[in-house]
C-alpha cells in the first residue's frame, strides 16, 4: 500500500514539473512579444472622447458649492 502512495506522489510531482515548464515556456514567449498596446492610448474606448476643457474648474467649484449647501442643510436641520 505504501508503495502505491509513494508511486503516486512521485506522478504528481512528475505532471507538477510538466505543468510548470510549460508555464514558463509559456511566459517566455509572451514576454518576447514586442509592440503590445500600452492599455491606454491604445485603447478603444479612448476613441471619440476630448479631453478635459478649460470650464472644469467651474464645474468643481459648483460640486463643491452643493455639497456645502448640503451640508448646511443638514446642520440646520439637526439644529431645530
Amino acid at each position: 500500500m505504501g508503495i502505491l502512495i509513494k508511486l503516486e506522489d512521485e506522478q504528481r510531482t512528475q505532471l507538477q514539473q510538466n505543468i510548470a515548464t510549460e508555464l514558463r515556456q509559456k511566459a517566455m514567449a509572451k514576454s518576447k512579444q514586442e509592440d503590445l498596446p500600452d492599455g491606454v492610448d491604445d485603447s478603444q474606448f479612448i476613441k471619440g472622447t476630448k479631453k478635459t476643457t478649460s470650464l472644469a474648474w467651474a464645474w468643481i467649484l459648483i460640486l463643491f458649492a452643493a455639497v456645502s449647501i448640503a451640508i448646511w442643510l443638514i446642520v440646520i436641520g439637526m439644529a431645530r
